[in-house]
């Protein structure tokens, strides 16, 4: 009976239901499409950046990240390459050898991060041969070369000409050995462009006097909820005395905080928003309630309990903000959709300053049901609270006062 008085309520008075319903439904709207755009925007940079080279997750002999030396280079067991088929989340398994070196054609130099990589493996995360400019991707077992531009210029070296690595190899071998350049790869970062040499793996680790090794295992997951799982996997079915498992988050802490820096940001706006959206919701609702003083008096006055003219009241302040959380939340839907297909995009000066760091200039929205459902429930939330207010003057009115209006 209560609930059926209060639906019969809200539509006393129309214009004052669907302003409040609008603005409850503007409200879930705008801080929807804010929260999914703020979060598709950091997966993409997340995935491009991660993807760009380290991959959402590494073994390492145990150490090695804090050194990162050849020395701490590990046998590329068959049980380490079989971790993709044991694990159905690991998509791929990318083994490398690297360690820095110093590159020479005639009177040039430059140190480089001479890198070992499975031709296949790499590119199936990297995308390296999409980022070839010149030339041709590595093969398997060739002795040969892939340069970045930057390292190309600062050497004086094209196509075909050869450079001369010379490093210090795994337990202080002498490391040296010619190679051809086969081709040139751009990257967006310009610290990677001045210094990234690839090699196919068996050449690196002949190169590094470290034959059958490797310095690390990138792992390619298709999901960011699966890195987890993956190394929580990793660590039960690996020795820990002898390996390491790092995900992105370990490997990467400037990167982390700089996403929880700009959440903090958000947070602050959410709050702005939220306590609009409350002295909104709140004007009306004192409004409601003082119109309405002569029909609470008189409700009273002919038998109805204060209480349960309390929660007919609450009930209709609070089907109120579901209908317009609902509303919103239905509104929001084809905007998240159509920025997910269609991301923006940025040009110019931004776009140049987000891919100095590696980041694609794309901003697409996340589509996401826990999104939508977290929103909308805040809004209720917040208007089932200030329904309260009706409750407090309900218990406090004065019969007489309110009747004389």
């Amino acid at each position: 009976m209560l609930f059926r008085l209060a639906w019969r309520n809200i539509w006393r008075n129309k214009r004052r239901t669907l302003i409040t319903m609008a603005s409850i439904l503007f409200a879930v709207l705008f801080a929807t499409f804010m929260e999914s755009m703020q979060k598709g925007a950091w997966d993409h940079m997340i995935s491009s950046v991660v993807n760009y080279y380290f991959g959402f997750a590494q073994v390492h002999q145990k150490g090695y990240w804090e050194e990162q030396s050849i020395d701490k280079a590990f046998p590329l067991a068959d049980s380490l390459m079989q971790l993709e088929a044991r694990n159905a989340r690991i998509q791929k398994v990318i083994p490398r050898i690297e360690s820095f070196a110093l590159a020479s054609t005639g009177n040039n130099t430059s140190g480089v991060l001479a890198i070992g990589i499975d031709p296949l493996a790499e590119n199936s995360m990297t995308n390296l041969g999409g980022r070839l400019s010149k030339g041709k991707y590595l093969e398997r077992g060739e002795a040969a070369a892939l340069l970045a531009e930057g390292v190309a210029k600062h050497l004086g070296v094209g196509l075909g000409d050869t450079i001369v690595l010379i490093s210090q190899g795994y337990h202080g071998v002498n490391a040296a050995g010619k190679y051809p350049v086969k081709g040139l790869v751009n990257f967006g970062s310009p610290e990677l462009n001045k210094q990234m040499v690839y090699l196919p793996l068996e050449e690196a680790q002949h190169f590094y006097g470290a034959p059958g090794m490797v310095t690390s295992i990138a792992l390619k997951i298709g999901s960011q909820d699966d890195i987890r799982p993956v190394v929580r996997s990793l660590y039960q079915a690996l020795d820990t005395s002898v390996y390491e498992v790092m995900d992105w988050q370990e490997m990467l802490p400037d990167l982390v905080q700089a996403k929880s820096l700009d959440s903090a940001g958000n947070i602050i706006v959410y709050f702005i928003l939220y306590l609009i959206i409350a002295f909104g919701i709140f004007g009306t609702i004192l409004m409601m309630t003082k119109e309405r003083e002569y029909e609470f008096g008189v409700l009273i006055s002919i038998g109805m309990h204060r209480w349960q003219l309390g929660v007919a009241v609450w009930m209709e302040v609070v089907m109120l903000g579901l209908v317009g959380a609902l509303a919103g939340i239905l509104a929001s839907l084809p905007f998240v959709w159509w920025f997910n297909i269609h991301p923006l995009r940025f040009t110019g000066d931004y776009a140049s300053a987000l891919e100095n760091w590696g980041f694609e200039p794309i901003f697409p929205t996340l589509l996401s049901l826990r999104i939508f459902i977290q929103q909308a429930l805040l809004v209720f939330i917040l208007t089932a609270v200030l329904a309260a207010y009706p409750i407090y003057k309900i218990g406090k009115l004065k019969l007489v006062q309110a009747m004389r209006g």
